[in-house]
């Protein structure tokens, strides 16, 4: 069985930054991770790897720096690595991006199981899976929660649904996004990163793929950012101190006072 892992390289939470001239998030100069929610798909594939014999391979697209988090991928018990990265696919929106990713995939060649990350904590739209699954025309399941059996080339799953949990299954080839619920990720292994420190990851380009020109980066994205605004939070509240019982139950009356003037008593 041979399951591709797309992840994504992303600035950490706390760091990220619009760009408010083109709408895109700025990386330069930020500290990048994995994207967080996609290491439980990473672990899912390893434990298929584990319980199936599979055959990973993670892809990323993005800057060369974006080898790391593929390095990081073959460390935690991934075989292979691709890494897709030009100039021309910067700035690529999530039509875009899923595009150029499946293209990759073809490149890649016959796969059985495409396992996704619910979604990217740096635009947080959950759509990249949905429509890498759509450019290759096989069947999708999202917010998958648990994998029951993989058996005669299908794979049988729960998925996380406002209700509960809807029991379903797919043949193979498909693609599945993952929820936290799915598994707890492991930790790269010492043995891993010798591994992928002398590891050969080879990089995939608009010169070495086959796309249309029309598709890519910036200027093929339909989607577009028309204006940015970050909201202004103001807080004009009251500090009261209470040391003693005096001022404690003064602080209680002054409570209450509040709490009439807002209508809530």
């Amino acid at each position: 069985m041979k399951i591709l892992i797309p992840i994504k390289q992303v600035p950490e939470s706390s760091n990220v930054k619009m760009d408010p001239e083109t709408g895109t998030v700025i990386r330069s100069g930020l500290e990048s991770v994995v994207n967080p929610l996609d290491l439980y798909a990473l672990e899912t594939a390893i434990r298929l790897k584990e319980s199936c014999g599979a055959e990973l391979t993670a892809i990323s697209m993005g800057p060369p720096q974006a080898m790391k988090v593929l390095k990081e991928a073959v460390a935690m018990g991934c075989d292979h690595g691709v890494l897709i990265s030009d100039r021309k696919f910067g700035g690529a929106d999530t039509w875009a991006t899923s595009y150029t990713l499946s293209q990759a995939i073809r490149k890649l060649g016959d796969f059985d199981l495409i396992i996704a990350g619910e979604r990217a904590t740096d635009g947080d739209t959950a759509q990249v899976g949905p429509a890498i699954a759509a450019w290759l025309d096989v069947p999708v399941a999202t917010y998958v929660s648990k994998i029951s059996e993989v058996k005669d080339s299908r794979i049988y799953l729960e998925r996380l649904v406002e209700e509960g949990y809807q029991m379903l299954s797919m043949p193979f080839p498909c693609l599945i996004t993952v929820v936290k619920e799915i598994a707890v990720p492991r930790l790269p292994t010492l043995k891993g990163k010798i591994r992928s420190r002398d590891m050969e990851i080879p990089v995939f380009t608009s010169e070495n793929m086959d796309l249309n020109p029309d598709f890519l980066g910036l200027k093929g994205s339909p989607t577009k950012v028309v204006r940015i605004n970050t909201p202004k939070v103001t807080r004009s509240g009251k500090i009261v101190q209470a040391g003693d019982d005096e001022s404690l139950n003064a602080a209680a009356d002054e409570f209450v006072v509040f709490l009439e003037e807002k209508g809530i008593l």
